[in-house]
């Protein structure tokens, strides 16, 4: 291993790194804010490793939900990953368990899209993918330390950390190209949001409505892709390999 092998998957995860340090800064504050000691704060970044849960443990339990409610938010939050592995598991024909499983248990909602582009491209390998995961958690890892050492040294309001999370998806979603099928997914998820808050279902509605989106958009692109006689283009990507 040199280090001309981490330039390419340096100049793919530095953009990931910039937005982990802006992302990872105020969960640090809030895993202090909820009683956590720095340690714990750097050892769930290291072994838990999910943005979206790391920021929902400490306001759940700053709301004070139990924590089996906790437990299970966070588990279905997370079983996106599922959708993640399926569609990535293709590209891992090659690779060895022991680097596909490393690979896959190191897949964020970021690094999933920038190593799905580069398979797509051609000239990736799994070993590349690793890498930019493995840059973009120490980033997090880094971050999320020094979040939690500012918390525990001055006193910063948990309601601006908080909405660190909200305005990144804001700013996700205004960066999304306009197209056919990210308006499939934005309809469907609105739909499936409002779909479980009518019917009383508001704990799960944004996963429902998340699954439902990325559901409609992938049907929509294949339907989209598939010619007269029903076969794929040679562009289309399968799910799960």
């Amino acid at each position: 291993m040199t280090l001309d092998s981490w330039k390419d998957p340096f100049k793919a995860a530095w953009p990931i790194m910039a937005g982990y340090v802006v992302l990872g800064l105020p969960c640090g504050i809030l895993g202090v804010a909820a009683g956590m000691d720095v340690w714990m704060v750097a050892a769930m970044s290291i072994l838990f490793y999910s943005g979206a849960g790391q920021y929902m443990i400490p306001n759940m339990w700053l709301a004070g939900n139990p924590i089996g409610a906790i437990v299970l938010s966070v588990s279905l939050v997370n079983s996106r990953q599922t959708l993640y592995g399926a569609s990535l598991s293709q590209f891992c024909d090659a690779a060895s368990k022991r680097l596909a499983c490393l690979f896959g248990a190191t897949v964020t909602d970021e690094s999933f899209g920038v190593n799905l582009a580069r398979f797509m491209n051609g000239g990736w390998s799994v070993s590349d993918a690793l890498r930019v995961n493995v840059l973009s958690q120490s980033s997090w890892i880094l971050s999320n330390v020094v979040g939690a050492v500012v918390g525990a040294a001055i006193s910063v309001p948990t309601a601006l950390a908080s909405f660190a999370m909200t305005s990144l998806f804001i700013c996700l979603l205004s960066m999304q190209k306009a197209s056919p099928e990210n308006f499939v997914a934005i309809g469907g998820a609105v739909a499936g949001v409002v779909l479980c808050k009518s019917v009383g279902l508001a704990g799960p509605a944004i996963l429902v409505g998340a699954l439902i989106g990325v559901a409609a958009a992938v049907v929509f692109s294949r339907r989209t892709t598939r010619g007269p006689s029903g076969a794929s283009g040679a562009t289309d990507i399968r799910m799960g390999g």
